[in-house]
């Protein structure tokens, strides 16, 4: 469907109604923070906002939430309104709509989207959307995340699918008495429910004063031009890349301790097709479906997602590119073929709760691929994530703790990587330790960086981290994680990063390794759960980098003496100075061993 403007809008009230959508989009960002009773929300920020027009385009989005829940709101709404249709349903003033369906626009089961049609004068003008990562959903073993060994989509807890919780103004008491009923830690759940719901109610609110300020004309206006101006800057981009093929692949774990060959070692292929001003990403070659094993990732709200923005941050870098209006018009030029019954394009009723990892793994391949074509715009690879989700008893309901143990980047073209951060899409903060430790019977005995574990490079690879949580109560724990096995690749010269670890410690000091895939598994009262997350490839020739930063490198404690010799060729003394003549000569009797592809510093 084409919208039809009647009048072309000037570039000065383009952008005043560009700046009160924005402004909507980052109140109902603030307030479902400070409102929500989860840490996953009001400290990691794992939500989304934004208000969608008639026509499914997105108007403005909360600038503090995670890509991949604002991302995928016109999904949602698309979803939504196909079941609606469906059912012969139709949105009425009042109306508030509960959705999670993965195979219709969700990102997974967890991320329940709150969605409040809007109305003008009784006529349907668009939407008003919330997304959050629950703390539990219904499923088989406790918590959201972490849950590896689901068989199918229903056992991956609750579904919803379009389902009017408030309705034409009247809450739904069945539906609210099924959440109670069927959720662990229920009141913090319905909770933050609530608190989606007051947030996308304020959206709408302020989506209607605008448009009667401004006039309803006037705002479809302005979201066609900017849409049209989003999509005009990606064409113009893309366009200077040289038309041509480029592939890449990558591996997951997968199942590390599994029998079977089909549930590990999973290859991720990314074929990107370059002509004119328009991409196709192909995903042709990828692992088949999981039929029970819950790694497989939603077309629509994941895969899409990683593609997307992977695109629009190396593509229109925002150091050069400033701030842009964020909305559809940026995913109008690229095609994405995934393969039906892929891990990628599952078929229902496969499982797709634990599909974080694998999506970032779409995201790094296809990083990897665009790095034949915009070398100095990209990272070299990344550390994946551990998703973690905590419980145990509290009378008659549950406690339950969820957090994303963050990775870390690679080594950037004229920069050093970031250390410890969620990376990707996920762009989550991290839970405060003394957050954690006030809510929950847990103690973070470890929280650090990695020693002397950075990826060597002109430019290094991030440092992952260390954190370990000791149980002072009897509980269960679960872990969705990668990148135990295969170490994120380094770039034009710069070494391989280095895998994470999980690793369990008992009572009675004794240590198990884990793999990085845990279904929940129950623990005694202080035990402690370490996570070691993996560090970034490296950028770059390493005897390029400077003998002042190997030095610093070395002060900083991320490398040793002995390091900065065999991987940097700098002579660093006892009184920690550079020895410049002897470094000089190292130097010189360095070469570059190309022979397998992955550039190495050996001696002559």
């Amino acid at each position: 469907m084409t919208m039809q403007i009647k009048s072309v809008i000037d570039p000065v009230t383009m952008q005043v109604v560009l700046g009160a959508l924005e402004n909507a989009a980052i109140e109902m960002g603030h307030k479902l923070a400070r409102m929500s009773y989860s840490s996953i929300i009001r400290e990691s920020e794992d939500f989304g906002c934004a208000l969608v027009d008639l026509e499914g385009q997105q108007l403005c989005e909360s600038s503090h939430s995670t890509p991949l829940q604002s991302g995928p709101i016109p999904g949602y709404v698309e979803g939504i309104r196909q079941i609606m249709e469906e059912r012969g349903d139709r949105f009425e003033p009042g109306d508030v709509i509960l959705h999670n369906s993965t195979y219709h626009g969700a990102s997974h089961g967890p991320d329940f989207g709150i969605c409040v049609p809007v109305f003008l004068d009784k006529k349907l003008i668009g939407f008003s959307v919330t997304t959050a990562h629950h703390l539990d959903v219904g499923a088989s073993t406790p918590g959201s995340c972490g849950i590896v060994d689901a068989v199918d989509a229903y056992a991956e807890g609750l579904q919803f699918k379009a389902i009017k919780v408030y309705e034409k103004g009247k809450k739904n008491e069945f539906i609210w008495n099924v959440l109670r009923d069927n959720i662990r830690s229920s009141d913090i759940v319905v909770g933050d429910i609530e608190a989606q719901i007051a947030a996308a109610r304020i959206g709408a609110e302020r989506y209607l004063e605008i448009v009667n300020k401004y006039g309803l004309e006037t705002v479809q206006a302005t979201a066609e031009g900017l849409t049209n101006y989003s999509e005009n800057m990606m064409r113009s981009s893309i366009s200077k890349l040289p038309d041509g093929e480029y592939y890449a692949e990558g591996f997951m774990d997968g199942y590390l301790d599994s029998e079977l060959a089909s549930e590990k070692d999973l290859k991720v292929a990314v074929t990107l097709k370059v002509k004119g001003d328009e991409l196709t990403v192909d995903l042709t070659g990828t692992a088949p479906q999981a039929d029970n094993k819950p790694i497989n990732m939603p077309l629509k709200g994941t895969v899409d997602i990683a593609i997307y923005l992977t695109l629009r941050s190396i593509l229109l870098d925002s150091t050069e590119f400033g701030n842009f209006p964020q909305n559809t018009g940026l995913t109008r030029p690229v095609q994405i073929i995934a393969p039906e019954g892929t891990i990628c394009n599952p078929v229902f009723p496969a499982p797709t709760i634990a599909r974080f990892c694998s999506g970032n793994m779409i995201a790094d391949t296809l990083m990897r691929a665009l790095a034949q074509v915009v070398p100095k715009q990209v990272s070299a690879g990344v550390g994946n994530l551990h998703v973690l989700a905590m419980s145990g008893k509290r009378g008659k309901d549950y406690w339950v703790y969820m957090d994303i143990f963050e990775g870390s980047y690679g080594g950037r073209y004229g920069k050093d990587a970031m250390d410890a951060v969620d990376t990707l899409y996920a762009n989550t903060r991290n839970n405060p330790i003394e957050d954690i430790e006030s809510h929950y019977p847990l103690r973070v005995s470890k929280y650090e960086l990695r020693n002397h574990a950075c990826a060597p490079g002109k430019w290094r690879g991030g440092i992952g981290s260390i954190r370990e949580i000791t149980f002072l109560e009897e509980g269960s724990f679960s872990v969705e994680g990668d990148g135990h096995k295969y170490e994120p690749w380094g770039f034009a010269g710069g070494r391989d990063g280095k895998v994470g670890e999980l690793t369990i410690r008992y009572p009675d000091g004794s240590e198990r390794e884990l793999p990085s895939k845990i279904p929940n598994t129950r623990v005694t009262k202080d035990s402690a759960l370490r996570m070691t997350g993996p560090c970034g490839g490296g950028y770059g020739n390493p005897i390029e980098r400077s003998p002042e930063q190997v030095l610093n490198d070395v002060l900083d404690d991320y490398i040793t003496r002995e390091q900065a010799k065999t991987e940097y060729g700098v002579i660093i003394n006892e009184q920690f100075c550079i020895d410049e003549e002897a470094t000089l000569q190292l130097r010189k009797s360095l070469v570059v061993n190309r022979g397998t592809g992955h550039e190495t510093i050996t001696g002559n």
